[in-house]
């Protein structure tokens, strides 16, 4: 039987790093002709190293300038057209909708669809996310799931809501938690010195950056030790980005860091006391995971894709979206109560090795690619 040719089209190469490089590795080892598709930054040798066949294609993910999308949709015809994928795996919202829309004109055999996280036009209430959000539920309910398709959810909140909208059959939507953790790599480790809350994210206002910020400012006020930092890049490309100079600023308070993006997660979770991302909407948020793997006790939001990590009041603790006073309230909680950490924390790695570990994510994905 000949080689099967596997397509995966992403929007950035630093999100296939962090979210799929173990799986298209692992893709390539069962046997596919793996090829991946992105926009190349900074990642694209690291993707290349790994023995993957990676093709550099460029776009503005949120740009809507009629133009430059035509061209984005000629380009990936002329991908399909020539590479011949026996599957795409397509993720997020641009290379769903315009891989689809090639693939069904160009017959391609399978396709599976990934909408992770829904981001900005979901989470947002600005005008601009309104104004496109109906445009962008009628594409989904066109293009999701037609033919031989599956569509992979990271939670059954956003698996539900696209049932419910009718634009997939339930029977082709498959559920993943997440893009898995490496749980050798991401480990428990014990903690000395004043207690440290952590966030890692991309530097968005969606992310809950700025509710961190004033709900330490009001822990710190308490006159309580503890140290709070923020671990991540900026994304120019996103609405909703924080500036450099915004960061720095925040960063002259006592007590507060910006780390900015960083190589080395696994071992600063090791000297961290408490994760926390209060997130307004979340595929399923690798950093927390990363937590969970490391024994932390997470504090986040109780919304989607969060709470499919944090079960309140067992391995941490959820408050609301957009609310400071909770947030510093639950801060405080486990900031002042080690005894509660440690047994937060355990709960949080059996939950990571049950549920979130790279071979269940890996085994569920090829799975999919099998059954089509």
């Amino acid at each position: 039987m000949s080689q099967k040719k596997l397509l995966l089209l992403l929007s950035e190469d630093w999100f296939v790093c962090s979210h799929f490089l173990d799986r298209a590795i692992a893709a390539k080892a069962a046997g596919y002709d793996v090829v991946v598709v992105a926009n190349e930054n900074k990642h694209g040798d690291q993707i290349r190293n790994e023995g993957l066949r990676f093709i550099p294609l460029s776009y503005d993910r949120s740009g809507i300038n009629l133009f430059k999308e035509l061209h984005f949709l000629y380009k990936i015809f002329n991908l399909y057209k020539a590479e011949k994928p026996d599957i795409v795996h397509q993720i997020s919202a641009k290379p769903i909708f315009y891989g689809s829309f090639i693939s069904r004109l160009l017959k391609v055999p399978a396709v599976v669809n990934a909408p992770i996280g829904l981001g900005y036009v979901f989470s947002s209430n600005e005008l601009k996310a309104k104004l496109l959000k109906p445009f962008i539920k009628l594409a989904y309910r066109l293009f999701l799931n037609r033919g031989n398709s599956k569509v992979i959810f990271e939670n059954s909140d956003d698996l539900n809501y696209f049932v419910e909208m009718n634009a997939l059959k339930s029977e082709d939507a498959i559920l993943i938690k997440g893009a898995g953790v490496n749980m050798k790599q991401f480990t428990p480790a014990p903690k000395t010195g004043v207690p440290s809350v952590m966030l890692i994210a991309r530097m968005l206002r969606d992310k809950g950056i700025q509710e961190f910020i004033e709900a330490a400012k009001k822990v710190l006020t308490k006159n309580i030790q503890a140290r709070f930092i923020l671990v991540g890049g900026l994304d120019e490309a996103n609405p909703t980005s924080f500036t450099k100079e915004q960061l720095k600023e925040w960063s002259k308070v006592e007590g507060i860091e910006w780390l900015g993006k960083r190589n080395d997660v696994s071992e600063l979770l090791k000297q961290t006391h408490i994760a926390c991302l209060p997130s307004y909407r979340e595929g399923l948020p690798k950093s927390l995971i990363e937590a969970a793997a490391s024994g932390l006790p997470i504090v986040t939001t109780d919304t989607v894709g969060c709470r499919e990590v944090v079960e309140d009041g067992v391995n941490g603790l959820l408050v609301p979206i957009k609310s400071v006073e909770p947030l510093a309230g639950a801060l405080v909680k486990l900031i002042e109560n080690e005894e509660l950490r440690l047994k937060m924390g355990e709960k949080s790695r059996q939950r990571a090795e049950k549920e979130f570990a790279n071979e269940l994510v890996i085994e569920q994905t090829l799975k999919v690619y099998s059954s089509l």
